[in-house]
């Protein structure tokens, strides 16, 4: 049931002897939501130089690294491999779209959606990969991709609801935004999970578990002041998880170091003291050596130590069952780095996060673009049927009848890159830009 498809009546090419999985990447490599990856914030905005990565290079790195992982648990697990029918093509395709929902200018875009659907279901970017996946992408007529339940669940890192995972103390659903300058970004990061309107998919893709199994991966985690978590993953998104946090803590990384944002001592004091202290944690190299090449080293031998970094987790990675009593065999077991080398990677991230994430010049750019993106939406909820395109207009149409018309004007705003809803900001508010008596305007 696992490589099902909730349209199967698609006709087969002649020929085509690719597997279900492979067929799965190359609907996901040739959709207009992975090209569109090339032009969306990464860590550092679109624009600020071309040697840094965008999302569409995170995933392509992203993607090659779930494949070293899937290689190395091949060899170290032979028969736990067997039994799970791991399968190369299926991590690929999962590592590339794990970042497809996300809208333009990175977290301070979901931030601005989140709060401009705050009395409509919220907004999240692992819920919006599903939502594009499932329902927009238009490979079908109106079930996305129509991909596997297997990648399904392999892209499902929330198995939960926003409005269930909800911390009551953070503004509520029924609060309007009143004053987009004034709405703070830490107030509004939203719950990681689904949409509730697109449970009924949701529910298809669970079919071929048990219902105990099915509440089990539901289950939650409550944490004080802080919106609940979701505890459980499938083993195929393990592995594409992992893939993600090594691409985004060493290969971020190192953009920050050649851009010249972040500086030798900092990286000493907050990444190389705190590993040297990580009790059962071997690095794969002398730790001050390594801060010598990384930030004065030829580029060469950086890229050597980025890629020595990166192998030291890839090959650390275990299988183990995780501590809940699962029937399915997916659910059973996880990816997971020994609890020294998970230490390691979380000083890696949190480096990232507070060099570079949070460093004012990068927050400026991010709160920019939170402005930008929730004038577009409260243009076009003003008036949808005057502003928005043809196919998108149509669609409103027929969610106003189920009262979630404002989801597909979220659904449009987070397609955009950051290059268009820039312009498309500009068309709308900028008094020479796109004005009838300009020819020069921007279109």
């Amino acid at each position: 049931m696992w490589t099902e498809r909730k349209l199967e009546s698609q006709p087969q090419r002649e020929r085509d002897h690719r597997s279900p999985y492979q067929r799965d990447k190359a609907r996901i490599l040739h959709s207009a939501a992975f090209r569109r990856l090339q032009s969306k914030t990464q860590v550092l905005g679109v624009g600020m130089s071309d040697f840094y990565r965008t999302r569409l290079t995170h995933s392509l790195e992203a993607s090659q690294i779930g494949q070293g992982i899937a290689a190395q648990l091949r060899i170290k697990y032979p028969q736990q491999v067997e039994q799970l029918a791991l399968d190369d093509q299926l991590i690929e395709a999962l590592c590339l779209a794990h970042d497809i929902g996300h809208p333009p200018y990175g977290h301070g875009g979901e931030v601005a959606l989140n709060a401009m659907m705050s009395r409509y279901g919220g907004f999240e970017g692992n819920g919006q990969t599903f939502r594009i996946i499932t329902k927009l992408e238009p490979y079908t007529e109106q079930d996305g991709m129509n991909l596997t339940r297997r990648t399904l669940l392999g892209l499902v890192k929330y198995p939960n609801f926003i409005d269930t995972l909800y911390n009551a103390e953070y503004p509520p659903h029924a609060q309007a935004v009143s004053d987009h300058r004034r709405v703070k970004a830490s107030d509004w990061h939203p719950p990681k999970g689904l949409y509730r309107c697109d449970q009924a998919l949701f529910d298809w893709m669970l079919a071929p578990l048990s219902n105990a199994d099915k509440e089990q991966l539901m289950s939650i985690k409550l944490l004080p002041g802080r919106h609940a978590k979701t505890r459980f993953k499938s083993f195929d998104c393990s592995i594409m998880e992992l893939a993600d946090d090594i691409a985004y803590g060493i290969h971020d990384l190192e953009d920050a170091i050649v851009m010249g944002i972040i500086h030798r001592d900092a990286f000493i004091h907050d990444v190389v003291d705190v590993l040297a202290k990580i009790d059962g944690y071997t690095p794969f190299m002398p730790l001050t050596a390594m801060a010598d090449e990384l930030f004065h080293g030829a580029h060469h031998k950086r890229k050597n130590i980025i890629g020595g970094l990166v192998n030291s987790f890839i090959t650390a990675i275990e299988i183990v069952q995780v501590d809940a009593d699962f029937e399915a065999p997916l659910l059973q077991y996880n990816a997971q780095l020994p609890d020294p080398h998970a230490k390691a990677l979380t000083a890696f991230k949190l480096f990232v996060l507070k060099h570079v994430i949070r460093k004012p010049e990068i927050q400026v750019l991010e709160y920019k673009g939170q402005q930008v993106v929730m004038a577009l939406f409260e243009a076009f909820s003003s008036d949808p049927e005057r502003l928005l395109p043809h196919n998108t207009r149509e669609r409103w149409h027929k969610e106003q009848q189920n009262d979630n018309g404002m989801r597909v004007i979220a659904d449009y705003i987070a397609g955009m890159t950051d290059g268009f809803a820039a312009r498309l900001h500009a068309n709308l508010f900028a008094p020479r830009a796109g004005s009838l008596g300009d020819s020069q305007g921007q279109i």
